[in-house]
């Protein structure tokens, strides 16, 4: 018998908070509303495997691929490319598909953002946009 500990709740909710951030903070500086549209029409990073038991062991691979891949974006927006990019982009998008979390990118698409970000994905810059 083998005895697993379930992922926390507060886990749970991290792993829909980076998913809400790569949404809203990371896609509408690469992408238009349009585009993002259809991402979340083909259930980009929407669970949708039995891979995942939501084990706190799988919880925490998750949070650590999707904090991962948000450092790795945001580091390419300004920097060159390098392989220890390209293995650390590959090897977390890798994780997440084995939990059946579709990330269909590579890591040239997050090479050069737009210059203008003006998204109703984004959120409001202050409350009274909101």
């Amino acid at each position: 018998m083998k005895v697993v500990y379930a992922a926390t709740p507060e886990q749970e909710t991290h792993i829909e908070e980076l998913v809400e951030y790569i949404y809203g903070e990371i896609f509408p500086r690469y992408f238009t509303d349009e585009e993002i549209v259809k991402l979340e029409n083909l259930n980009v990073l929407v669970h949708n495997d039995d891979n995942y038991n939501g084990t706190l062991k799988e919880a925490f691979q998750l949070i650590s691929s999707l904090q991962a891949l948000i450092a790795v974006v945001e580091t390419v927006k300004d920097e060159e490319i390098l392989l220890s990019h390209r293995e650390i982009f590959e090897k977390n998008v890798k994780t997440l598909d084995e939990f059946g979390y579709s990330f269909p990118f590579n890591i040239e698409q997050f090479r050069a953002p737009k210059d203008e970000i003006i998204s109703k994905f984004s959120k409001a810059a202050n409350l009274y946009l909101a």
